[in-house]
């Protein structure tokens, strides 16, 4: 029955009232993809705008910031970085495979292609669902649609979804951790594959319990999402704080108060980052401004001292940065594991579908008492579930997550 589901449903059926996806050639610059609104969670296919033909790529603002931290001159200099073309941006990052697939192809067959590889489908737009104007236009379509639909017909599913994550062997270790003590670039390579693999970066602190293998307390995340609501400011704030702290810094939504950004500019002048601050002072992107603005930011903060500058890890030793959710502590406010999407060993395979569907979550993070003990991601239940169909819901056998 549930294969019937899967294959009697057809892609065109998911794409319904799904708008045109933009497009950028793949010569546009960083700065073409930010001028035109690259902040939106809606990501931009590099492409010539061509019937029939493919999609080069998939990026978002998300590619583009973790692009200005790739190196040290992209850091020195990030007003030249933002020069930089579309298909630089796509040699430099993991590869999000862009997959076209027919809208006449079966729900099962997009199972499949996401299973295969694919981190997104490009789909052709047929004119009974939009206007005329949009012939030979593509809409996007991800592992998140696939997952709702199948949430809606959960009951076809039940016998396997009402089983445990554990049971089902979709938990996986979450090999993308970083801790909350080490420098945010130094998740800079984790993030660029979390962005190609529908995931996130764990912050975490060791628990210290001194059994042998260190425990994980779950801090918080650092999530791609998160990286495209701070804008600019984001680049900024890896350049300059460590990982715990950028997740407090994330947690302002883009807007952090004065005394934060106040902080983030004194590291970044103390490690003469000077194109940086001009991202902070009002985000430009012309590099003659930068002797005035860095000129600015100096005389501005000369009467700062280094104790106000001080940065240290997530275990209560002081720190610049506040959490919103202090009300202005000038301590690290500890984001609550329960704050990023969290689940237990024990919860359903329904349970962690409907968290991230509810939270918009592309992954739940496993936890017992606080301590991370591994991750659900959304191809992990999709594997579940087409296991599903192979092996029958009576059988006990954990699907094959390699």
């Amino acid at each position: 029955m549930a294969e019937r589901l899967l294959q009697a449903h057809q892609v065109s059926d998911l794409c319904i009232g799904k708008p045109a996806l933009r497009w950028l050639p793949p010569q546009s610059t960083i700065a073409d993809l930010e001028a035109g609104g690259g902040r939106e969670d809606a990501a931009v296919a590099v492409w010539d705008g061509n019937e029939g033909s493919d999609v080069a790529g998939r990026v978002c603002m998300a590619d583009a910031l973790l692009f200005l931290c790739a190196d040290d001159d992209d850091l020195a200099s990030p007003a030249a970085a933002l020069q930089a073309t579309l298909s630089d941006l796509l040699a430099a990052g993991a590869l999000q495979a862009v997959r076209h697939i027919d809208p006449d192809a079966s729900v099962l067959e997009a199972v499949d292609a996401f299973l295969g590889g694919a981190h997104t489908l490009a789909v052709p737009i047929r004119e009974r669902w939009h206007a005329a104007a949009d012939r030979g236009k593509l809409c996007w379509l991800t592992v998140e649609d696939v997952v709702r639909f199948l949430l809606s017909s959960v009951g076809v599913f039940s016998a396997t979804a009402s089983r445990s994550v554990t049971e089902l062997g979709a938990v996986r270790p979450a090999a993308l951790a970083v801790a909350a003590g080490d420098s945010a670039l130094s998740a800079v390579p984790l993030l660029r594959t979390a962005l190609a693999s529908h995931a996130s970066v764990a912050v975490v602190a060791d628990t210290g319990t001194g059994t042998g293998s260190p425990a994980r307390r779950l801090v918080g995340e650092i999530s791609p999402s998160a990286l495209r609501s701070g804008g600019v400011a984001s680049v900024a704030a890896i350049a300059a704080l460590s990982a715990g702290q950028l997740v407090s810094f994330l947690d302002w939504g883009g807007a952090p108060p004065a005394d934060t950004l106040h902080a983030v500019r004194s590291r970044l002048r103390r490690c003469n980052l000077l194109g940086m601050l001009d991202l902070l002072y009002g985000g430009t992107t012309d590099a003659s401004s930068s002797s005035s603005s860095s000129s600015s930011a100096s005389s501005s903060s000369s009467s700062s001292s280094d104790e106000d500058e001080d940065i240290v890890d997530a275990d209560g030793r002081k720190l610049i940065i506040a959490s919103p959710h202090r009300h202005g502590s000038s301590f690290l406010g500890r984001r609550r594991a329960e704050e990023a999407t969290v689940c237990h060993r024990g919860s359903s395979l329904v349970a962690v579908m409907v968290q991230a569907m509810v939270h918009r979550a592309t992954h739940v993070w496993v936890v017992e008492e606080q301590e991370l003990v591994g991750v659900v991601g959304l191809l992990d239940v999709l594997r579940v579930l087409r296991h599903h169909l192979v092996a029958g819901s009576g059988c006990g056998m954990h699907p094959d997550l390699d």
